[in-house]
This record gives structure tokens, C-alpha cells and sequence, in this order.
């Protein structure tokens, strides 16, 4: 049986977007952006380290590698800063598309 007293939906709307309870985003939204700069350096050096001893280029991918792997990882960071400030968090995807979705029916 149904409890008279349960509410069907209890939770707090701002905080399960990534926004905390004033209106700003929460510390869980930038938890993963460091995580995710450091990967993508890493990622880029090692492959420019592979290609080095593959190649007997030098350093020279190395380091361009490392230069690669910061832009990626500046370039995402950026990426989700701008989806967890505009409020669009993890389901940026789910409202876009709902204008102008018909006009090619045809």
C-alpha cells in the first residue's frame, strides 16, 4: 500500500542539475576537471614518447605531445566549466533539438 505521508519526488532540483543550494554549481561538478587535465597531458606525452622511439625523431613529439595534451585538456576543461555555469550539467544533450527538429521531414 501506498504511504500517505511519502512524497513522490523529495529531491532538491538545484542540486540534482550540479547547482548547489544558492544557484551556484557545486564543488561535485569541478571534481573530475583536474583528474581530467592531467590524463589528457599524460595521454599526449606518452603517445609523442612512442612516437619518438618508433621514429628517432628526438624530444620533438615529445614535446609536442605535452603541448597537444594541455590544449585538450584546456579545451575540455573549458567545455564543462561552460555547461556547469550555463546550468546544463550532464544532460546538455536532452534539450537541445526540440526546435527547429522538423524541418527536414521530408
Amino acid at each position: 500500500m501506498k504511504d500517505p505521508e511519502r512524497l513522490p519526488d523529495t529531491r532538491v532540483k538545484g542540486r540534482a542539475e550540479g547547482r548547489g543550494s544558492k544557484g551556484a554549481p557545486s564543488p561535485a561538478a569541478f571534481a573530475g576537471l583536474g583528474i581530467q587535465l592531467v590524463v589528457s597531458i599524460l595521454l599526449f606525452v606518452y603517445a609523442g614518447r612512442w612516437l619518438d622511439e618508433k621514429l628517432g625523431t628526438g624530444p620533438w613529439l615529445l614535446v609536442a605531445g605535452a603541448f597537444l595534451g594541455a590544449c585538450a585538456g584546456f579545451y575540455a576543461m573549458y567545455r564543462s566549466l561552460m555547461a556547469v555555469t550555463r546550468g546544463e550539467g550532464r544532460d546538455a544533450g536532452s534539450g537541445e533539438g526540440k526546435e527547429g527538429g522538423g524541418g527536414s521531414g521530408g
